[in-house]
Formats: structure tokens, sequence, C-alpha cells
């Protein structure tokens, strides 16, 4: 099958989930000619995470906001673009709690200019990137589906909730082309140590205390950021037009066995005494609106698109942890 989509305008490319669709597209993906990496360089981007691919003449790293009309329009006239991949975001809660004005700003009104553009250059394909969190929280039983309700509960979900409603209008009023893909929590190499995971490994590493909210027991769906690459390159490849489609890891853990099995992982590795480690475990006190579970039905994905992640928990885990022992430069607060 040739590949639907030759040339790239990918947002927030720099990025944890962005530059690893761009390192897995232009390793793996015979029909992608051209990748625009467009990217503000916030705290949270590294041009480190495209060293791999940085010389591969069909790449290009532009660095520019989302929500300057002129230069995406630029740069999807002179570049001949016909896909929009947009991962551009804010994208921590904590964040979104002491400042949603800013994740309104950059979340919603970031993906408004795009669409403007898309809007104006209609053969423009436009892949928005969401997250499960828009669907809210979940009891002890069930999974979110691609028909869920939206019932967002921090700024930052609202934020994305806002923004996949604006896709939806857009695709329906202007006709325009879209896909959205809502995905579970990401893990790998090359993330923000602000994160669940790096951030207990920073805390392993430099003998830190290892915070956890409440009691612990809150639940989430993992997913090495990789396989949620390839998910998002096979949506592009094969799906279909208006659809949304949900991407999980099928690896749902409390947030304290998920530290747990860091902490082990970490001391293997490393060929410490895991109790050491574990005793640098503090419950702290629970962040407001804190959901208590999140987690996705990938029926439609497995089914339509044949899809299915290739890393378990502990393979995905272990490759994690090696890669920062192995870039220990990234184990610091930037």
């Amino acid at each position: 099958m040739e590949f639907k989509f030759k040339r790239f305008l990918v947002t927030g490319g720099a990025g944890f989930i962005g530059s690893s669709f761009i390192r897995y597209g232009l390793q793996n993906i015979l029909g992608c000619e051209k990748i625009i990496n467009l990217d503000l360089l916030t705290y949270a981007a590294n041009l480190k995470n495209l060293v791999p691919i940085e010389r591969d003449p069909r790449y290009f790293f532009v660095q520019g906001d989302i929500c300057d009309e002129a230069l995406v329009e630029k740069l999807c006239l002179d570049h001949q673009i016909d896909a929009i991949v947009h991962f551009a975001a804010m994208s921590h809660v904590d964040r979104s709690i002491a400042d949603p004005k800013a994740f309104y700003e950059t979340n919603v009104g970031g993906t408004l200019r795009l669409l403007e553009v898309v809007r104006r250059s209609p053969q423009i394909h436009f892949h928005h990137i969401s997250t499960d969190e828009v669907y809210g929280s979940l009891s002890q039983e069930g999974h979110f589906t691609e028909n869920s309700p939206y019932r967002p509960n921090s700024p930052y979900a609202a934020s994305k909730a806002a923004s996949d409603h604006f896709v939806r209008a857009y695709a329906h009023t202007y006709g325009l082309s879209t896909t959205v893909s809502h995905c579970t929590n990401n893990y790998g190499p090359c993330q923000h140590v602000e994160k669940f995971i790096p951030h207990m490994i920073y805390g392993c590493y430099h003998r830190k205390p290892l915070p956890i909210y409440g009691n612990g027991v809150n639940r989430r769906d993992w997913i090495f950021v990789d396989d949620h690459s390839q998910a998002v390159w096979l949506i592009l490849e094969r799906g279909k037009r208006g659809e949304v489609y949900d991407i999980g890891g099928g690896a749902e853990l409390k947030n304290i066995d998920l530290l747990h099995t860091l902490i082990q992982a970490f001391a293997e590795a490393k060929q410490e005494d895991p109790r050491e480690l574990s005793s640098l475990v503090t419950f702290i006190a629970d962040r407001p609106g804190h959901d208590f579970r999140y987690a996705i039905d990938c029926s439609k994905i497995h089914q339509e698109l044949g899809w299915r992640p290739s890393h378990t928990i502990s393979t995905g885990i272990h490759k994690t942890i090696g890669w920062y022992l192995e870039n220990p430069d990234r184990l610091h607060w930037v």
C-alpha cells in the first residue's frame, strides 16, 4: 500500500512524544519524504531527542510558535505539506492547576490557529494528538472508548477536550480532513523528569525522595512511547477521515505498584539493594481533583488497523531505565 501522505509538518517535534514520532517515521516509514519540525523549544523540549536523525536530508527544524499563523502557513506552502501532526501542547497537570490560562492559550488557541491554516488549505490533513484524560475518571470497572462522554477534571484535560471539539467542529463545518487519537500515559527515553516515571528514576539515581500522591492507589494505563508513535503512523496510513482512535498500552497499574516495579528494575540494573531505594518512597498530599483511574479499550484500532503494542511494561521499563543510565545528563531538572 502506498503511504497516504508524504510531507509532514509536526508541531512540538522536539518534545518527548513528538520526537519519538519523528525518529520512528524517518527510520521506518518508506513513504515519508519530508518532516518539518515546528517547535517553540519551551522547557520540556530538547533537540538532543532528535540527534539520531538530525542529519537526515528529509528533516528540517524550525523554531517557532504554533500560534503564529503566518509562519505555519508559509511552512505549509513552501514545503507542500499534505499532513499536519499536532503534538504541541502543555501537558503537565500540576502546572495546569497552577496556571490554567497558559494551557488554554497554547492548547486551545494554538490548535485553533492551526485549524485556521488548514481551513485556508483544505488539501492538508490534520491529525490531532489528544489524551484519555478528556474522558474524566473511571471507577474500579470499565474502560473508555471512542464513544465515551467528555468529562475533563483538570485544566489540562479541559484544554485538550476543548481542542478536540474544535477539531471536530472544523471538520464538520468546513469539510476538513481530520483524525484524532487519544492515548494513555506515555513513558520511555527522552521524557522530561517532571513526569512520573523519569521523576522516580531521577530519585533513585540521586537518592532523592520518591514522592507519590495520596496512598498511591490511583491507576493508570501505560504505553511505551514508540508504540504510540507506531500507532499514529498507522492511523495516518490506514485511518479513516473523520475517525477517532483510542490508543492504550494494556498495562494498567496502581501508582504504588508501578513505583515498586521501577525500584526493582533500577536496583537490578545498578546491582543495588532495592530495600534502600524503597526507603525513599514518600507519600504526599494528594493533588486537587486527582482522577482515580484511566483505562482505554483499544478494540477499534486493534480490529480496524491491526495495531497492538510491542512492549510489555517489563520490557519498556527496563529499556527506559537503561536509556537514562546511559544518558545521566537527562536526569537533572532544567
